[in-house]
């Protein structure tokens, strides 16, 4: 069988910490950043954990 590719889109959206976890991007870090409180700001610049389903499908999309 051979070696599957690892997902290009997914590797550069998602980092693997070194104990197995899927840490993302928070949503609504776009635009309209104006209006949102200083607060708030640094919560979405912050990673956040995927979810179990999530990070299964995520995992197997990386290889890992």
């Amino acid at each position: 069988m051979p070696k599957l590719k690892t997902h290009s889109g997914t590797k550069d959206r998602v980092k693997i910490s070194k104990n197995g976890i899927v840490r993302t991007r928070r949503i609504n870090s776009n635009h309209f950043m104006q209006k949102k409180s200083g607060a708030a700001k640094r919560k979405i610049a912050s990673l956040q954990t995927a979810n179990n389903t999530n990070s299964r499908m995520i995992k197997t999309k990386l290889g890992v």
